[in-house]
C-alpha cells in the first residue's frame, strides 16, 4: 500500500523562483532609481558616484562581487522559472525542451555572470 514518493528538483525551482521574485520586489526599483534617475541626475549622490573607478572598486571587493552575483543570478532563475509557467499558461507545453531552455539559460547567465565577475579581479 505505501508507495514510495517520486523524488522531484521543483522545490529547488520554487525557491530560487521565490528569493528572486523577492530580491526583485525589494532591490529591483532601488537599484533602477539610483542607477537610471538619481545618479544620472546628480540627485541624492554625485555623478562620480558611479563613474568607472568606483564601479570596479565595488565589483573588485568580496560583498561587492557577492551583492552583484546574488542580484543577476537570482533574478535569471526568477525569470526562467516565470518564463517556464507563462509557456505552459499560454498551451505551449514544451516539457524537458522548454526546461532546458529557460533554466538553461539561467543556470548559463550565472556561469557567465560568475567568470565576469570573478575575471576582475580582487
Amino acid at each position: 500500500m505505501n508507495r514510495p514518493l517520486k523524488r522531484s528538483n521543483a522545490p529547488i525551482f520554487w525557491g530560487l523562483f521565490g528569493a528572486g521574485g523577492m530580491l526583485a520586489a525589494l532591490l529591483g526599483p532601488m537599484l533602477i532609481f539610483i542607477t537610471g534617475i538619481a545618479v544620472p541626475l546628480g540627485l541624492l549622490l554625485p555623478r562620480s558616484a558611479m563613474n568607472y573607478a568606483a564601479m570596479l572598486a565595488f565589483a573588485r571587493h568580496p560583498l561587492g562581487k557577492g551583492f552583484i552575483f546574488i542580484v543577476i543570478a537570482l533574478f535569471l532563475w526568477h525569470a526562467a522559472h516565470r518564463l517556464f509557467h507563462s509557456l505552459h499558461d499560454i498551451g505551449i507545453h514544451g516539457g524537458t525542451l522548454a526546461k532546458l531552455l529557460t533554466y538553461g539559460l539561467a543556470a548559463a547567465g550565472t556561469v557567465i555572470a560568475a567568470g565576469a565577475l570573478l575575471a576582475t579581479g580582487f
